[in-house]
């Protein structure tokens, strides 16, 4: 089976059974579910399908750009030789693929195209898909989903720059888990940016969790002490801890998280168990710049890459991955509670390139009619 067959299999509706509309609700799907009106094998395939449909909408920006690019490219260039690799290295860097992960993507093509003997470049067209999948899943050992404890308490901490989304991002991450039917606080520890506390606030406010809050000013890992200990003794499932982001000095703030994280050792001695950046995904090669700062003053445990929805250059996600060795873990994708999804490799790459998946299947579709109207 084709690599774009696969993705349509497991994204795309299937037309010989009855499916339900996109737009229905997962709500309703459940009760469908609950009521046996459906099997739970089909409800999975229509959970994956709205997954599927959420990253084809959030990702349309960087799909037009890069499919138009890439499809004026195949056009420009029949013949695969250097000519057209130049000119494909020159649309991915564009795309803010990241310059080490573009050199080692189109070699790889260079030496599959050698080896397969492959003269056009249409049919290098799913080789290239393909291998981006290959290379953001290198690296087994760096896990894409969060660190979740069954026994005790999930602490998460949650660091990141102003305006990058971070409380929002905190509060989207509260209402996904409370979906899930999980007790989660909130830690306001973010105690010096003007406003940050009111705005955790807010967002406690709107998806119905407690936050643990003290005066503007406070010493941060106090906040982080109380808060800790009121989730343990409410037996919370989730704390979420918002920190400080400044940047500006990188050793006060490696002071910081190092006090923070202590005191919260002080009462779950295996926490945090995960150390979320926030990073805005419409600032590019800037991005990438906050993400080796913070990865020079703290465990950086993976990545929530906001405003993915709004930017023509989704392609900065295999360079945090490939360049830096840390996973992206939930990707934002509008501005709907539930619009920030947990990332996985083909999930990207298929809201990437939804367009291809189904041309790829027109094109093989029209190929086999016309093999069997040769043989008949």
């Amino acid at each position: 089976m084709s690599f774009l067959k696969r993705l349509k299999d497991k994204f795309q509706p299937k037309t010989d059974q009855p499916h339900p509309e996109e737009q229905e609700s997962l709500e309703s799907q459940s009760e469908a579910l609950d009521d046996g009106l459906i099997s739970i094998e089909e409800f999975e395939e229509w959970e994956q399908e709205q997954i599927g449909y959420k990253f084809k909408a959030g990702l349309e920006k960087s799909r037009e750009k890069f499919q138009n690019e890439i499809n004026e490219l195949m056009a420009r260039y029949r013949t695969v030789d250097e000519d057209f690799f130049e000119a494909l290295e020159e649309v991915l860097i564009s795309a803010d693929v990241g310059f080490n992960t573009v050199m080692e993507l189109t070699d790889e093509l260079r030496h599959e195209a050698k080896v397969k003997n492959i003269t056009e470049t249409a049919d290098l067209r799913e080789t290239i898909v393909e291998k981006m999948v290959e290379i953001y899943e290198r690296n087994d050992d760096l896990p894409e989903t969060v660190n979740m404890q069954d026994d005790e308490l999930t602490v998460i901490l949650v660091v990141g720059v102003n305006g990058v989304g971070k409380t929002t991002s905190i509060g989207k991450l509260a209402h996904k888990y409370r979906q899930e039917g999980k007790s989660v606080m909130l830690a306001a520890g973010d105690t010096f940016r003007a406003g940050a506390i009111n705005q955790l606030q807010i967002w406690g406010d709107r998806v119905g969790v407690d936050v643990i809050r003290q005066a503007e000013g406070s010493d941060p890992a106090a906040v982080m002490f109380d808060a800790v200990n009121a989730a343990k003794k409410r037996k919370a499932d989730v704390l979420i801890c918002d920190t400080a982001g400044r940047l500006q000095n990188k050793g006060n703030l490696m002071n910081e998280l190092s006090k923070i994280k202590k005191v919260i050792q002080k009462v779950v001695p295996s926490a945090p168990h995960e150390s979320l950046l926030v990073l805005d995904a419409t600032t590019g090669q800037n991005a990438l710049s906050q993400a080796k700062a913070f990865k020079e003053v703290t465990d950086v445990s993976g990545i929530i890459l906001t405003k993915l929805d709004g930017t023509a250059k989704g392609g900065i996600v295999l360079a945090i991955k490939n360049e830096l060795g840390i996973p992206v873990k939930f990707v934002g994708l509008g501005e709907q509670l539930d619009d920030l999804q947990e990332f996985s490799a083909e999930n990207y790459v298929y809201g990437l390139f939804a367009d291809m998946v189904s041309e790829a299947e027109e094109e093989a579709g029209t190929d086999a009619k016309e093999e069997g109207g040769r043989s008949d």
